[in-house]
């Protein structure tokens, strides 16, 4: 796709396309999750900028890929568009395991914090399990791809393991859960 003018005054009403074309209101479920996906997507790219090494941000920029997947497959209904691929999943949990096995167990809930770069990405772990559960609501509606939620569920699963992990190997302490 090239878009070649970004002012199109196409929306001044309160109506969007789809990628078929298809016109809906833009407070239409599948337009909000499209710009759930295309906010998760902002806040990662918010976190790229706070990491360190060129290997983390090119995994960063890998599910950002994906999430782009994700919103292209959500933009056209009906389809069979499978650019979502389960080798990311398997990958995600390849990652997650490699950092779960130098972590200490946990004990109790984590305070999100430790320093930018984890801060950023509770962040992005927070807002994408927004993202799913508001997925979950559009496929009980609309159906779609089972590796949407798998995919989602994974993610956030690893920006809560790579902040822990980002924080041990950065010598800072862990803020447990107080019970006050």
């Amino acid at each position: 796709m090239r878009i070649t003018k970004v002012t199109t005054k196409t929306g001044d009403k309160g109506t969007t396309s789809l990628g078929d074309g298809t016109k809906v209101s833009k407070s239409d479920l599948r337009i909000c999750c499209i710009g759930e996906v295309d906010e998760l997507n902002s806040i990662i790219g918010y976190a790229k900028i706070a990491a360190s090494g060129n290997d983390l941000v090119q995994e960063l920029s890998k599910i950002q890929n994906n999430l782009l997947n994700l919103g292209g497959e959500l933009s056209i209904t009906n389809n069979n568009l499978e650019l979502l691929k389960e080798e990311s999943i398997s990958h995600m949990e390849t990652s997650i395991e490699a950092m779960n096995q130098k972590l200490p167990p946990l004990k109790d809930f984590i305070l999100p914090g430790g320093n930018e770069f984890s801060a950023r990405l509770h962040i992005a772990r927070s807002v994408c399990r927004r993202v799913e559960r508001k997925i979950v609501e559009l496929m009980e509606n609309e159906g779609g791809r089972d590796i949407w939620i798998k995919y989602l569920n994974r993610i956030s699963d690893y920006f809560f393991v790579l902040a822990r992990y980002h924080v041990m190997t950065s010598n800072i302490n862990e803020n447990q859960w107080s019970k006050l």
